[in-house]
This record gives C-alpha cells, sequence and structure tokens, in this order.
C-alpha cells in the first residue's frame, strides 16, 4: 500500500457497503456525492484493489470489498462501544448492562426478559444485540458485551469464558401443514429419507448432532439447503422448501403457521449464559443471570409441541 488510508475515506468506504449508491452514502455521512465518489477512488488507488463495480447504478462489492467491509466493521463495532460508554459516563447514577444472543432467542425467549427485567430496573441503559455465535463470544472475548446467550456451546470452549446451562428441552423438527409427514406423533432420521433437508451452517450444536444422527441411520436426504439463522429455517419449512430439526424456542415463534413435531430420539437442545472471566461480574449481569434462570424455572420455555 503506497498510502495510509483515513478515517473520512474508511468511512465512506463503509457507508456506501451500507447503502449500496454514493448518493445515499453521502446523505448517511451528510456531505456531497462528489466526496464519497473521491474517497472511493483514493481508497482504491492507495490498496491497489478493485472494490466495487457499477451493476444497474448500484455499486456491487467485489470479494475483496467483502473482506474489507469485515474488518472495518468489527472496528466500527467498537467505536460504537465506546461512543455508548462515553454518553453512559455523562449521565451519572444509571446502570449498563450490555447482553448479546443469537437471533433465534432475541425472538423467542429474550423479550420477555427483558421486559421484566426492565419493570425491576428502569433506569438501565440495555443494549440487547442479536448475532451470530461466534460473535458472541468474539464480543464477550473483546469487551464488547457483559453477557451471551445462546444455544451453540462449540462457541463457548476454552478458559477465557465462564458459562452456565440456564435450561435445556428437546429439539423439535418444522415442516408445512401439508406435509405428508404433519400428522405424525413424531419423526426420526428415517423420515428424512428423500427430502429436502433444511439445516444451519457448520458448527452449531443442533445442527452436527442431527447430521450424526441421519448417517450413523445411513439416511441420505434428497437435497439440503443449508443456512445461517433457524427463522430462514423455520420460514423455509412453512412455505414447504422442506423439513428442518430446530430449537423449539424457535419453532414456538412460528407455531402458528407451520406444524411443529417431537424428534426422536431426543436431542437435548441448552441455553448457555457466558461472560468473559477475565472481568468482573456486574450486580446487574449477576440478576440478569438469575432473571433469566427463573424465567425457565417458572415453566416458561416452550413444550415439546413448540408451542407455549
Amino acid at each position: 500500500m503506497s498510502a495510509r488510508l483515513n478515517f473520512r475515506q474508511i468511512e465512506a468506504f463503509r457507508a456506501v457497503m451500507l447503502t449500496g449508491t454514493t448518493i445515499a452514502a453521502a446523505n448517511m455521512l451528510n456531505t456531497t456525492q462528489p466526496s464519497i465518489s473521491r474517497s472511493l477512488a483514493q481508497i482504491q488507488s492507495a490498496a491497489k484493489l478493485k472494490l466495487f463495480e457499477l451493476d444497474r447504478g448500484r455499486l456491487r462489492p467485489t470479494p475483496e470489498a467483502v473482506m474489507l467491509f469485515e474488518a472495518v466493521q468489527r472496528n466500527f463495532l467498537g467505536l460504537e462501544a465506546i461512543e455508548e460508554t462515553l454518553v453512559l459516563l455523562r449521565r451519572s447514577g444509571i446502570g449498563r448492562l450490555r447482553v448479546a444472543c443469537t437471533p433465534a432467542l432475541g425472538m423467542s425467549v429474550m423479550p420477555a426478559v427483558m421486559a421484566r427485567f426492565k419493570v425491576r430496573h428502569p433506569d438501565v441503559h440495555i443494549t440487547l444485540r442479536t448475532i451470530s455465535s461466534y460473535d458472541v463470544r468474539e464480543g464477550l472475548l473483546n469487551g464488547l458485551y457483559d453477557l451471551g446467550v445462546t444455544t451453540n456451546s462449540l462457541q463457548l470452549e476454552g478458559a477465557q469464558l465462564q458459562t452456565k446451562v440456564v435450561d435445556q428441552v428437546a429439539a423439535v423438527c418444522v415442516m408445512s401443514r401439508l406435509h405428508r409427514l404433519a400428522a405424525n406423533a413424531h419423526v426420526g432420521p428415517r423420515h428424512f429419507q428423500s427430502e429436502t433437508l433444511l439445516t444451519l451452517d457448520r458448527q452449531d450444536d443442533l445442527g452436527d448432532e442431527w447430521r450424526r444422527a441421519l448417517a450413523q441411520a445411513k439416511v441420505v436426504p434428497s437435497s439440503v439447503i443449508e443456512t445461517t439463522y433457524s427463522a430462514t429455517i423455520c420460514r423455509l419449512a412453512e412455505v414447504g422448501a422442506g423439513i428442518g430439526v430446530v430449537n423449539p424456542y424457535i419453532a414456538s415463534v412460528f407455531a402458528d403457521r407451520l406444524r411443529v413435531v417431537p424428534v426422536k430420539p431426543t436431542i437435548g437442545v441448552k441455553i448457555f449464559v457466558a461472560s468473559p472471566r477475565h472481568v468482573s461480574m456486574s450486580a446487574l449481569a449477576s440478576e440478569f443471570i438469575a432473571q433469566v434462570t427463573d424465567h425457565f424455572r417458572n415453566d416458561a420455555r416452550p413444550s415439546r409441541s413448540g408451542k407455549r
């Protein structure tokens, strides 16, 4: 690289990646379109990389731009956390709690927990991020969050995090209400023969365990649709694109629109609450963990059918 990138150039690049056009990026940053275009030209020249291609009036990022954007986003998350901290420090006497959780839990379990916690602590500033299990772990290790809540233990391994299991239930199968298996009392690996398997990406507790169950039963689905979020699996199942095994928390959100069937053999799904070991836990964080635990202890978890 022949020249160092400055913050304004990086900010312009990020804005274009988020909005797709130089005009929208200019509006986002309260500047002019020529200024954004000039910054993009400078960053591409300095990096000696082609970052965008024009496609029907929008700037289509190259693979190099996508990789650069991931690095930029990680740093901007850190900057946003600093800005939030400064605001909270200026508002003296008000506490702060930063929680990260997976989207499935953010859609199902966490709203009720947050609402009850907010009643007890109306003045506490709460940040709730719904992100991947990997990002939950990275955020905890980098000081972005006080607590992480996830169903994926694979991302919590190692001595740097302390974890607690706050609930365990059985996984369920989701499918269209018109599916040929919709009348079944339960489903097992053999039912997936000649079906389209809806599954999460690799390195997911439940997805990996179900793949092992299929392999042991020598069952080969006709095809596979792999996606990032359990909610996407539920939507795909709802419209008849296939069947999948998900945690019952997210299934409960869609239970009025699809068929939720128990899985046999039973596969357990756990909710983990994690925190970094290198930081002392605040009283608010400790109370929040107790609130989550109490939420499940009082039978607020989804039933085997996936309905609350």
